[in-house]
């Protein structure tokens, strides 16, 4: 890690995130299913995987090129399905959330509440 960039991130963040602050990252989670404000899936509803930590943090601090919502675009891969996608900040997790598009959880065989691992890259 360049030493300006970890000594600013001790700085902001208390301390430098661990490993290759700039990625590729694996980050390990739960499949989940977005629900409305009553508490239900909506007809639709994405699924998610989520974000947060060290790993959010670094991608924070590596993400220059911000796109809509604050999202970062990234290449994402999951077993042996790969795609380009964008994380979308997550204030209440403190980090991001990676869609799960249809395909993607059809192709990897993805159900609610399984464990994956993701591998994610700045584009």
């Amino acid at each position: 890690m360049d030493a300006d960039l970890a000594r600013f991130l001790r700085d902001e963040l208390g301390h430098a995130p661990e490993g290759d602050a700039a990625g590729p990252w694996t980050v390990r989670g739960p499949v989940w299913l977005w629900q409305g404000s009553d508490g239900a899936p909506a007809k639709g509803s994405w699924y998610f995987l989520t974000i947060d930590g060290e790993t959010a943090q670094a991608i924070r601090a590596q993400a220059v090129n911000a796109a809509a919502w604050g999202s970062v675009y990234v290449e994402a891969t999951i077993g042996g399905t790969t795609w380009r996608t964008s994380l979308f900040p997550s204030k209440q997790v403190g980090g991001w959330l990676l869609p799960l598009k249809a395909a993607v959880r059809k192709a990897e065989k993805l159900a609610e509440g399984q464990v994956i691992d993701a591998v994610l890259a700045l584009t």
